[in-house]
Parts: structure tokens; sequence; C-alpha cells
């Protein structure tokens, strides 16, 4: 059998922890991200080692503060744990880090990360789901996205194309991915390529075309100068059989089984079976027999239920070809119990990995849920002075970078202690509430408002040079003062004083300056009779 064959593989503390012991890295970031695209696009089927790779390039990046770097290195982690069987923890590791991937806007690992759940919806059945991320995944591809990879991301999307029974449009995407394959000159991918397909094509019994793409498997096999892999062995060998070519098929995967060479033991157990059913039909029953024998101990030996549970069914074949029907009859028995266990198994599994990725995604909305309530005032609902902290740093230095202007303005409400004391503290805040809902009116997408304590607000505008910005905080003063604030103040008008400041030349654009300056036409705008804008520069 055969599907894809190699499975590709500062993270902010929250979602990587923090090392105990920091070690000084002998390693750069270009040094490491080399290292990581070497073990994701590696071919070898050695799970320990490329875990232990990914392992030590985490710790490093770690130390480095190389947040994606980390990130990448635990997709390959978690993908060699679903291929060890702990689809659960290796769903929510893929969950996870999709998720701060799309909070943090980060294409390369959003791709990777659709890539990874795309396989992981496919081992869970839902073909649907399976489709959706392989789309996202091949959608996010750029010129930056190494070409080897982005055969990997067709591939995964033809099978899944596949899975869905859109054959045509599998085909397609197998085209594509081999175009690509030989267009770098990569015989090992483009190989890898027609392995798929071939495979494909039997499994929807297209069998003349998965014979022609079979034949064209030798050809590629010629130029790379190698034998057939095993997993490759056993696609042809399947399509063979097929054909009624069980002479063929028995010596296509004889030697694959035979041959004292690395490979995973699930891909030796599938090739031995395939064997057993090749003599079978040849009808060297003690051949097949032993064959048979030699695929259910390696069953036996790691735990392989899946092909454990056709060994019975292949077993019973045997014994109904010698004439012992009442052997054959138990190992159909013990087939279709083994089946039902198998599917009851699997659907625990694909609950339990569909849990972790549930409560993973929950845990993050939760995250994320709590860390909005942080920088907001829980009076207001506006920003608080934690989200300036993060935010104008950012803000200003896109201003530097682009040299469009940004405004920010400190608004303050007049003689708001009189209001307090006259009224009371509820009539206050009822006042802070509605001038906050105004001020908000005046924000477009990109900027925002804030509580910086009491009744001072910070409004940030970008795209506003100070002549646009004088109009808007003009406006919104005269908005202010022409509210109908009877109803909650009475005879009591309520106005605000405002300061603001603009961007100037890149080197003098800091937090500390652009606050200050607002702050000094605040004092200016309340010392020259109050209820109007101050802007500097």
């Amino acid at each position: 059998m055969s599907s894809v064959a190699a499975d590709w593989n500062e993270v902010s503390d929250e979602l990587t922890g923090n090392p105990t012991v920091v070690v000084a890295s002998p390693h750069t970031a270009v040094e490491l991200t080399r290292e990581l695209d070497d073990l994701e696009n590696s071919q070898g089927h050695d799970v320990e080692a490329i875990f232990a790779g990914a392992a030590r390039i985490e710790r490093a990046a770690g130390v480095l503060r190389e947040t994606v770097l980390v990130c990448r290195a635990r997709l390959v982690q978690a993908d060699m744990d679903r291929r060890r069987g702990q689809v659960g923890r290796a769903a929510r590791t893929f969950a996870e880090i999709h998720r701060w991937a799309e909070l943090n806007q980060s294409q390369p690992l959003l791709a990777r990360s659709h890539f990874h759940l795309a396989l992981t919806y496919h081992y869970l059945g839902d073909h649907a789901a399976s489709l959706e991320h392989a789309i996202s995944a091949v959608e996010l591809m750029d010129q930056a996205t190494p070409r080897g990879l982005q055969v990997i991301y067709l591939i995964r999307l033809a099978n899944s194309l596949a899975g869905t029974g859109a054959v045509d449009a599998a085909r397609d995407r197998y085209l594509q991915a081999e175009q690509v394959a030989v267009a770098i000159g990569d015989l090992t991918r483009q190989m890898l390529v027609l392995n798929n397909l071939a495979y494909t094509e039997y499994e929807v019994g297209a069998l003349d075309r998965a014979s022609a793409v079979a034949a064209r498997m030798h050809v590629v096999a010629g130029a790379l100068g190698r034998d057939f892999l095993i997993t490759e062995r056993d696609t042809i060998a399947n399509i063979q059989i097929r054909l009624g070519q069980y002479a063929a098929a028995e010596e296509t995967v004889r030697a694959a089984v035979n041959a004292p060479q690395w490979f995973e033991m699930h891909d030796l157990a599938d090739a031995a079976l395939t064997l057993a059913e090749a003599q079978r039909r040849l009808g060297t029953v003690d051949t097949a027999q032993a064959s048979l024998t030699r695929c259910r101990d390696l069953c036996d030996e790691r735990e392989l239920v899946g092909v454990r549970v056709r060994v019975f069914a292949e077993q019973a074949e045997l014994y109904a070809v010698t004439g012992d029907y009442r052997n054959a009859f138990a190992e159909y028995k013990r087939f279709h119990a083994a089946a039902e266990e198998l599917r009851s198994t699997q659907q625990e599994a694909r609950a339990l990995a569909r849990q972790a990725m549930f409560e993973t995604a929950e845990a993050r909305q939760d995250a994320e849920r709590y860390r909005e309530q942080a920088r907001r005032d829980p009076l207001t609902g506006l920003y608080n002075r934690r989200y300036v902290d993060e935010q104008l740093p950012v803000l200003i230095a896109h201003a530097n970078t682009s040299g469009v202007p940004l405004t920010v303005a400190l608004i303050d409400l007049d003689f708001f202690k009189r209001i307090n004391d006259a009224l009371s503290h509820q009539v206050g805040d009822q006042v802070l509430i509605a001038v906050s809902g105004l001020l908000t009116s005046i924000v477009r997408k990109a900027g925002f408002v804030a509580r910086m304590g009491g009744e001072e607000f910070l409004i940030v505008l970008p795209h506003a040079p100070a002549e646009n910005a004088v109009r808007r905080l003009d406006a919104l003063r005269l908005t202010v003062r022409s509210h109908s604030w009877h109803p909650i103040t009475g005879d009591l008008p309520v106005t605000v004083s405002i300061g603001a400041s603009t961007t100037g030349s890149a080197a003098d654009n800091t937090v500390a300056r652009l606050l200050d300056e607002a702050d000094r036409n605040l004092y200016a705008a309340k010392n020259t009779g109050r209820d109007r804008v101050v802007m500097g520069r």
C-alpha cells in the first residue's frame, strides 16, 4: 500500500513554555532553518531519529527565541507521534499550532499546519475536512515555499480529492505535482507522485491507467539508479495481482520482503501479505502459508492491528484453497470479529483525537478571550493602557517605514470632578460610558480609542496628517458638546479638551515624544479656555 511516505512537517511562552535551563546555542537561525528544511524534506523512515532531530532544533530555536522555527520543529515531532500511533497527542499539537499561526498571521506556518490537519482528518475518515485543509495548504503556497514542499502539498491535495471521489480533479493535481518535480529535477519526488497516483488508480479500479503509471515508475527508477522501495513494490504488485499477473507480482514483492534494508515494519507486513496473496493465487500454498505466517508474526511483534485483521481474511482463503472449509469458516469468523474490534478501536481513537482538537481550540479561544479582557477597561469597554503600550509602538514603526503620518490625541473631560461631586460617581460613570461611545465614532478600522485612566482618553489615528486630524478631532469635540446630556447631567454641560501630536521625521517618532507633546497640548487647551483642540507640529 502507498500514501505520502514523508509527512511534512520567538514562540510565545504561552505556547511553548520556557526552557528550565537556557544553554547558549552554537546555531544561527539560518542554520537551524536549513536543518529543519532537511528534516521536513526527508524521505527516510527512521521515526525516532527524525523526532530527536526536531526536538534538538526546537530547543536551539527556543534559546534564540525564533518563534516560527520552534513551532515548525514541534509540527515535525507531532507528525512522528502520529506515525507512532499517538494520534490524539499529535492532533492536539497540530490544532494548537494552527491556532497560533492564525492569530499571528504566519503564512508559512499556516500552510504547514493545514497540511498536517489534512492528514489528521484523513486518518479520522473526514474526507471533506481533509480536503478543506489540503486546499488551504496549497492556496498558502507562494514563491518562497520550497518547490519540494509544493510537490508534497499537491500530493496531499490529490489524495484528499481522491478520498472524496473527485478522481479527475485528483489526477490534475498529481500531474501538477509531477510537473513541479520534473521542473526542479527531483526524481525522488517524481517517483513519490507516481506511486501515489498508481495506487489511487488501482483503488478506483482504473487498471489500465494504474498499469501505465507503474510502467513510468520503472523508467524513473532506472533514472534514479536504484531498486524500487518496498512501498513502491507493494503498489506495483497489487496492480499486477488485480491484472491476473500473479507470477510477476510474486517476483516484484518477494525481493523486497527478503532484502535486508531499512523500512517501517508496517510496510514490510503489507508487502508480506501481498506476497502471500500472489503465492496463493499461483497455487503455491506452502510458500503462501510461510509468507502469511511471517506477516502474522510481524503483526504480533509490532502490534500492527490493521494488517493483522487482513491476515485473518487471507488465512481463511488459504484454508479454503486446500478444502479445509471448517478452519476457513473459523478464520472468517475471527476476521469479522477482529474487523469489528478494529472498527471500534479506530472510532475510539478518532473520538479521542477529535476531543483533543476540540479542547485545544476551546482552550485557545478561552485564552484569547481572557487576553482581550486584560486589555479592556471594565467600565467603558475601551482598550486600556496595557493595550496602548503594546500597539502604539507598532503603529508608530509602521508610520516610520511607510512615511504616512499618524496622529495621537489625549482627550480630557472638562470639570469632570464637578459632575462627580454634584451628581454622584454613578452619574460620572454614565458620562464616561457615553463619551466612550462618541469617541469610537471618529476611529476608523486601523485606529483605536483607549481609556488612560480617570477621565482621560487616548485616540490613535493612523493615516491622519495634522490638518485632517484637526478637522476630525474638532468634529468630535463639537459632537460631545452638542450631545443630549440633560437626561444624565441635567443642566451641567459636558465638554472635552483635546491635545494632539502628529509624527514627524522618523528619527523623532517615539511613543514618549508623541505622548509628551500631546499632553503639553492638552494642558494648553485647558489653560486657554477648555473645549478646544490644540495640535502640535
